[in-house]
């Protein structure tokens, strides 16, 4: 991704230099902060809220398997992936990719994680929903899902190469950003939504919410 900082774009979300304001305070179960206030005209050290972000066509899916919740046969490990092509190649995440024309975003996590694994999760189900927004104007709408077992044993493909992980030692310093802020409600078993400000691999401000379980 291009990094250009566009102070314009982060002005609209954030608050303008003319006026100093901020958004609203946060609402109850929302865990919000702004990490480099350096960056944004006219913010000062308190937090702020991301305003509602754009979204495209292309949706990526996540699907995290065995999340801390009762999986058999990986006890207190959870499923990831080193990615190897497209965006965010290098880093480490969890299984999934883009939505296919007319695919729910459950079919395509399973299907995804098929492709990159060789694997089939058992009982998928919705785990969270995040909205990126990027300061060169490129923004995403993604879906996490999680499943407790799967069905055959991962192998590295083309794609990916399956990363079995303990709970204890999730590698955050290799992840994009914004996995720090979610993944502990992921492995609580605690449905979320999240909106990310990022420029290029820097995460600039968040917003999450928890939902009633």
């Amino acid at each position: 991704l291009t990094k250009c900082g566009t102070a314009s774009l982060t002005q609209s979300i954030f608050g303008s230099e003319a006026d100093n304001t901020l958004g609203p305070s946060p609402a109850p179960g929302h865990t919000n902060q702004v990490l480099n206030n350096s960056l944004i005209p006219g913010c000062v050290s308190e937090p702020t809220r991301v305003a509602t972000l754009s979204t495209d066509d292309r949706i990526p899916t996540e699907l995290l398997v065995n999340p801390g919740l009762t999986g058999p046969r990986y006890s207190g490990q959870i499923l990831l992936i080193h990615k190897k092509r497209g965006l965010g190649a290098g880093k480490i995440n969890g299984p999934g990719g883009r939505i296919d024309p007319g695919e729910t975003p459950e079919a395509c996590a399973i299907r995804e994680i098929q492709e990159e694994l060789c694997v089939t999760p058992l009982r998928p189900r919705p785990a969270g929903e995040l909205r990126f927004q990027f300061t060169d104007g490129y923004s995403l709408h993604g879906y996490v899902f999680c499943a407790d077992d799967i069905e055959g044993e991962p192998q590295e493909t083309d794609e990916a190469k399956p990363l079995w992980t303990p709970l204890d030692a999730i590698p955050y310093e290799r992840m994009w950003a914004d996995d720090r802020i979610w993944f502990p409600h992921l492995l609580n078993g605690q449905e979320f939504t999240g909106r990310f400000l990022f420029d290029g691999d820097s995460m600039l401000g968040y917003e999450v919410e928890t939902l009633p379980r």
